[in-house]
């Protein structure tokens, strides 16, 4: 909910363009006023003020709607004691003076920040405007010189009708100008969401995008750890137990230096396609692309820092005693609680707080995001790193809780062992995080021992 003195969306100010805009029509409407006002003096048989009089009142009346969405309050003030003056001073135009009124309290509803004071002041106009109005029909019906030859007798005279006519259209011009201020105030709030929703649908698309091309990247590392590596480890330490064999025997040496090669060949090609593999993990984001070694909950000081920076107000805390953590579990941390802060920053609105918690338990770590924001939750977002942060969390054998408070706000928790354990039907650690698997054996292991040494 937005505050009712202020809102907390602004209308955006028109540029240098648009300003240039305003004071070119601003100083055409002065112009036209003060050659109208000659029109009025040929018009209307009664005294007028000097030429100089009324061209300094279509400067005053005209000239300061060039700041009118600057200023738009102040502006709409002096145009109507402008307006006010103008007519007590023998200034008779009326055209384009009330074109000037119209569109300076049009002005105060379309770009004035403060609502409740844009309310108020353009009501206390149209009431100032009406209620003057209505004592110069009390002032020219108590003079009968007034306005000689005008009918005065019975409950709708001439000049009754004249006033209420005048009193009717008046109404009608405040009103206009009310509806329209709003109505374009509104319009005008409603193009910068959709735009801004537009912005962040480009930018989640990329998102979706580049985690679509990391997860079909995954994928393909997976197959080629779970086939190609084993086989070749198989191979390799098929080879080492046929050459540890025939080596006790009076084989032929060069079949032994030929099971060497195999096994050596092996166990370079393993090693070799564990870089491939992690060079084919790294992301194409500089952010994702650094190592567990250096993101950890070392870092999560600094993370704190820079979403303080981006303007998003942070605590962290840290709880229990301060114990070593795994790589890949500090990593895990890392990167729940950064996309925890993301979350709040994207939906949590603009008076939202965070509070990160670390907790050091018996046997494993807890890390707490939780927020006051009221948009967390609304379902506008893909979703994408929810799932992100429940994979790590499964992948070491922990648990998370991501879900809404019950007083408002939400919350990441998540609960992670201090030994990683891997989960079933997934890699180990050592495999998804890149690093490459130990040397083949160079025992004469058993059947199973070669497929479950092998395959990491």
């Amino acid at each position: 909910m937005t505050s009712a003195t202020t809102d907390d969306w602004v209308r955006p100010r028109p540029g240098a363009a648009g300003y240039r805009r305003d004071a070119i029509v601003a100083g055409v409407l002065a112009v036209a006023a003060w050659l109208s006002w000659f029109l009025y003096v040929g018009a209307i048989p009664q005294s007028h003020a000097p030429w100089w009089g009324a061209a300094i009142w279509a400067v005053v009346i005209a000239g300061s709607l060039a700041f009118r969405r600057r200023f738009p309050v102040l502006v709409a003030l002096v145009v109507t004691a402008t307006f006010v003056i103008g007519q007590n001073l023998a200034v008779w135009e009326q055209l384009f003076a009330n074109i000037c009124l119209f569109i300076a309290f049009y002005s105060v509803g379309a770009w004035s920040a403060n609502r409740l004071l844009a309310r108020v002041v353009r009501i206390l106009i149209a009431i100032g405007m009406v209620l003057w109005l209505v004592g110069l029909v009390v002032m020219q019906v108590s003079n009968p010189e007034a306005i000689p030859g005008s009918d005065r007798e019975g409950w709708l005279s001439q000049y009754i009708a004249v006033a209420a006519i005048q009193l009717v259209t008046n109404l009608l011009y405040f009103g206009a100008a009310y509806v329209f201020g709003n109505a374009s105030f509104a319009s005008a709030r409603q193009r910068d969401a959709l735009e801004q929703r537009t912005r962040e649908l480009e930018r989640e698309r990329e998102v979706s995008s580049r985690q679509a091309v990391e997860l079909e990247r995954v994928r393909i590392a997976r197959e080629l750890h779970d086939v190609v590596a084993h086989h070749v480890s198989v191979m390799g330490l098929q080879a080492g137990a046929a050459r540890r064999v025939l080596a006790k025997s009076d084989a032929d040496p060069r079949a032994i230096e030929s099971l060497t090669v195999i096994e050596t060949n092996a166990r370079e090609a393993v090693d070799e396609l564990h870089r491939m593999l992690g060079a084919l993990r790294q992301s194409g984001d500089p952010e994702a692309s650094r190592s567990a070694s250096t993101r950890g909950i070392a870092q999560l000081d600094e993370l704190v820092e820079e979403v303080r920076a981006a303007g998003l107000p942070v605590t962290f805390s840290t709880v229990g005693e301060v114990v070593p953590v795994p790589p890949v579990i500090g990593l895990s941390v890392y990167r729940i609680a950064q996309e925890s802060l993301t979350n709040v920053r994207k939906h949590g609105g603009s008076r939202a707080e965070a509070d990160v918690r670390l907790r050091y338990l018996d046997d494993r770590i807890e890390i707490d995001v939780s927020d006051t924001g009221a948009g967390a939750g609304s379902g506008s977002g893909s979703g994408l790193g929810q799932i992100g942060m429940r994979e790590r969390v499964v992948a070491v054998g922990g648990t998370i809780d991501i879900g809404p408070k019950p007083r408002g706000g939400y919350r990441v928790r998540a609960t992670l062992p201090l030994t990683p354990k891997r989960a079933a039907g997934t890699p180990t650690a050592s495999v998804a995080s890149g690093t490459p698997t130990a040397p083949v054996a160079s025992g004469a292991p058993t059947p199973t021992d070669s497929t479950e040494g092998a395959h990491r």
